[in-house]
């Protein structure tokens, strides 16, 4: 079994929380840019790119700050990866960050990151932050 390594990225985001979790809490708000399409029937998202599907499973959920899921197609139980976007508000300065965790085999981690930046850029111009 190849063992894929955790990564955490962080993303300032001038938005607040509310807004924010509308874009990756909700099928419609993930099709606006992270992909071509979304659907659900309950917690059970599809996927669309280029005609692909892939699914995956909503794991935890709380509104306003975080979503979890994990690919279907990565196996049962056994294997501990996700992918998650968390909100993240500075008790100070009220700056909002968006998390993104996900995890990746060692010589893809830097491709990883790289989709995420253009993803996160892609939902940056969807609302104006």
């Amino acid at each position: 079994m190849i063992t894929k390594l955790k990564f955490e990225m962080e993303f300032p985001i001038t938005a607040s929380p509310h807004m924010l979790y509308q874009y990756f809490g909700s099928p419609s708000g993930l099709s606006e840019w992270f992909a071509d399409n979304v659907n659900s029937r309950g917690e059970i998202y599809t996927f669309i790119w280029n005609g692909s599907e892939e699914q995956a499973k909503v794991l935890q959920e709380r509104p306003d700050e975080k979503i979890k899921f994990k690919w279907l197609n990565e196996g049962d139980g056994e294997d501990k990866t996700f992918f998650e976007f968390r909100i993240e508000v500075d008790e100070i300065t009220k700056d909002v960050s968006l998390i993104v965790t996900d995890f990746a085999e060692e010589d893809e981690v830097e491709d990883s990151k790289m989709f995420w930046e253009n993803q996160i850029d892609e939902l940056k111009r969807t609302i104006g932050a």
